[in-house]
């Protein structure tokens, strides 16, 4: 116990991690050389875990979930480490999307993730390095996200994604022309999929729009109801139907008031040609 270091888990998601591996460890009594040689590491690499100096890898998260049974905590603590440019509640949030076999998306300014072409999303992330919002290293840690959750959803079966733009996120420029081109592109594209359908919400639906900000309403293999929503630093992820049913039914509405499908993609071309 001689220098042990102490850890505020409030400072910083590994900080966090390390309190709380350390904690049962010690509840079980066992050294950091007996927990290492449960996971299959060294007991210097569970020190450095421990007191943050070494970030937990998925692997390192699933062996000490195993030591310790404790299900798969370790390892969803273990996204917000590596995802450090990520608001609070969001890494928790990807785990379910990349399982829901529905997702319904509504997007306010931008496009959204799950739907922009690797360019447009670093023009984006490259802006807010600009104002000083992250580091260079964050954006290319966002960027990287923003694929990974794409993959993700070309599983098979594939889920079915519903997909409500605000017109905003079409008539907003992003990086070059060219840039914005293949957004266009991209967008085309993903309207063309079995699985999907895409809307654009124009400006004139005025006050009969529902929502003011991005929402998004997942369903699970179990057909539970999770509804995903942020503000500007943390995310909220509710799972009471209480809550999302009413979130869904205001979907539906929005769906109902958007432009169909035809009627987006035609916008979509003439935002794309230039035509106002």
């Amino acid at each position: 116990m001689v220098n042990r270091k102490e850890l505020d888990p409030e400072t910083s998601p590994s900080a966090a991690f390390g309190q709380r591996l350390r904690a049962l460890r010690d509840e079980r009594g066992w050294t950091q050389d007996e927990l290492g040689e449960r996971i299959g590491c060294s007991g210097t690499h569970i020190s450095a875990v421990e007191t943050g100096r070494r970030p937990p890898t998925r692997r390192f998260a699933a062996g000490a979930d195993r030591a310790f049974g404790t299900g798969d905590r370790f390892v969803r603590q273990s996204r917000a480490v590596r995802y450090t440019a990520l608001i609070e509640g969001f890494p928790e949030y990807v785990t379910h999307e990349a399982r829901a076999v529905e997702l319904r998306l509504y997007e306010v300014g931008v496009v959204p993730g799950l739907l922009q072409t690797p360019e447009y999303a670093s023009a984006l992330e490259a802006d807010a390095v600009r104002r000083e919002a992250i580091t260079p290293e964050q954006a290319d840690e966002r960027v990287r996200l923003v694929t990974q959750r794409q993959e993700s959803l070309t599983r098979s079966p594939a889920p079915l994604i519903f997909a409500v733009l605000d017109e905003g996120c079409i008539r907003r420029p992003m990086g070059s022309r060219s840039c914005m081109d293949a957004q266009f592109a991209r967008l085309l594209e993903f309207a063309e999929l079995p699985n999907t359908v895409l809307q654009i919400a124009p400006f004139s639906m005025g006050e009969r729009r529902p929502f003011s900000l991005p929402v998004t309403v997942l369903t699970m293999p179990d057909r539970s109801l999770m509804s995903y929503a942020e503000s500007t630093h943390r995310g909220h992820l509710e799972r009471e139907s209480a809550f999302v049913l009413p979130i869904l039914t205001a979907y539906h509405q929005l769906q109902a008031e958007a432009c169909s499908q035809a009627e987006s993609v035609a916008m979509i071309e003439q935002a794309r040609k230039g035509i106002p």
